[in-house]
């Protein structure tokens, strides 16, 4: 069996970059090279201050430190990180189709086949493929067939290897893992992939597919988990108009042990690049195999995420007298949860556009998330011109500038040290009455409450 000493993974993002940091901190005889065609992200993971990471996980900058350098290497030189591979990750973006068919719903592969074709015009000896992106069920077909007929006469073994990471705790994840994920038809590949993983994860959590079972449970696994979330959100509306408490329910039902207490968590609703992704892919293919019913039940779960952010701006809007024009409403948080810098899908971009379509004054702070990236997520929704977004969302980088003169808070993030804020300090710099939206359920209601806030949370 062929020893790997090469690692090259093509995508620097999210996944990319963590995930090979730690392949590199437990592999110390393996060369990772980690490479990307943005410059500027590159040039971010090679930045001597830890702190201007491309990707803000707890624990990375640690990670980074330890094999960069020595192991671990960031670039963007492409090609010369393929040829000298003896295993090649593929991580990069694979969005929703936003173009033609499959539309909003469909995988857009377009960067995996430029993978795809790069590695076969590059490679000149025999290589091991490993998806690492989130894809399709039967991707590697297209993979194979695209290196079989471009190369050069080179044996290329592909490998489904999915991500579980959860955002916030990556780093937790990848040293901890329930199980690493395997799919794959040639037994020497497959065992070359776990002689990686085996440096630090014991034998028994490493669970071997064929290439189907595994390219498809990672869209399930995404599924399952987001459907838990919309299950109690749905909950939660019924739990506001019959007198219970959603918090209450979900600790009654999450101590049957078939149920369990995770992802039980009423909110705003999910977010994040995977969870909408993984559904909207999963019906698609539903469809294309005219799995109607299939697909019907999974697109619900989608629907009931929509349903909870619009619900929680109408009842922002409904609350303040059926208007918010002209009015100052501070956001707190913007990520799609704590812990990350990560935006994609976040339920604050959706809230945040209905209530600036009724002409609220929109102030946000986030402590990771920066102004830039803000306007980029409402731009890219094209409802307004960006003209407009910068004249209702303003982005400050201190919390009491953003509630001082508010006629509401929000809270779409679940951030630790928005608890921790002086809030008889920040109510008496508020209008009155002095509203509080707590979308991720985080705040004390009854130290709000004798204060003087009017409070509201979701499924109570």
């Amino acid at each position: 069996m062929k020893q790997i000493k090469k690692i090259t993974c093509i995508g620097a993002g999210y996944v990319g970059g963590p995930t090979m940091a730690v392949i590199a901190q437990k592999n110390v005889n393996v060369e990772v090279t980690v490479v990307d065609l943005n410059h500027s992200r590159i040039a971010a993971w090679n930045d001597a201050d830890l702190n201007n990471l491309p990707v803000y996980e707890p624990g990375l900058d640690a990670v980074v430190s330890e094999a960069r350098g020595r192991n671990l290497f960031f670039s963007t030189d492409v090609d010369k990180a393929i040829d000298e591979a003896d295993m090649i990750f593929i991580s990069v973006n694979t969005p929703t189709k936003t173009y033609g068919k499959g539309k909003g719903q469909a995988a857009d592969l377009k960067f995996i086949e430029l993978c795809a074709r790069q590695i076969a015009a590059v490679a000149k000896d025999d290589k091991i493929v490993v998806e690492k992106s989130t894809l399709p069920v039967r991707t590697a077909e297209a993979l194979k067939s695209i290196l079989d007929n471009t190369g050069n006469g080179v044996n290329f073994h592909i490998l489904s290897n999915p991500e579980f990471l959860a955002e916030g705790t990556a780093v937790t994840d990848l040293h901890h893992p329930d199980r690493v994920l395997i799919g794959g038809e040639d037994e020497q590949a497959i065992e070359a992939l776990v002689q990686v993983y085996e440096a630090w994860v014991p034998r028994e959590r490493i669970l071997t597919t064929n290439l189907w079972s595994s390219e498809l449970s990672k869209l399930v696994a995404n599924a399952f988990l987001a459907q838990r979330v919309s299950s109690i959100n749905a909950i939660s509306e019924l739990c506001e108009v019959t007198g219970a408490n959603v918090d209450e329910v979900a600790r009654a039902i999450g101590l049957d042990s078939r149920i369990g207490p995770k992802f039980l968590k009423a909110s705003v609703g999910f977010g994040g690049s995977c969870f909408q992704k993984d559904i909207l892919n999963l019906v698609y293919i539903a469809r294309t195999y005219n799995l109607q019913a299939v697909a019907d039940y999974w697109e619900q779960v989608i629907l009931m995420n929509d349903h909870q952010k619009t619900r929680f701006a109408e009842k922002i809007i409904q609350t303040m007298y059926n208007t918010v024009n002209g009015k100052h409403i501070a956001f707190l948080g913007w990520a799609f949860k704590k812990d990350t810098n990560d935006t994609r899908e976040s339920a604050a971009i959706y809230v945040a556009d209905h209530l600036t379509d009724e002409e609220a004054q929109v102030v946000v702070y986030d402590p990771k998330v920066s102004a830039e990236q803000i306007y980029k997520d409402l731009d890219y929704l094209g409802t307004r011109s960006p003209e407009d977004n910068r004249r209702l969302v303003r982005v400050v980088d201190n919390p009491y500038e953003a509630l001082d003169g508010a006629h509401a808070v929000a809270v779409l993030t679940e951030w630790d040290e928005f608890k921790d804020y002086d809030w008889a300090k920040i109510k008496e710099g508020m209008k009155r009455p002095s509203f509080v939206f707590d979308g991720r359920k985080l705040l004390n209601r009854r130290e709000l409450n004798k204060l003087g806030f009017a409070y509201y949370a979701i499924g109570e």
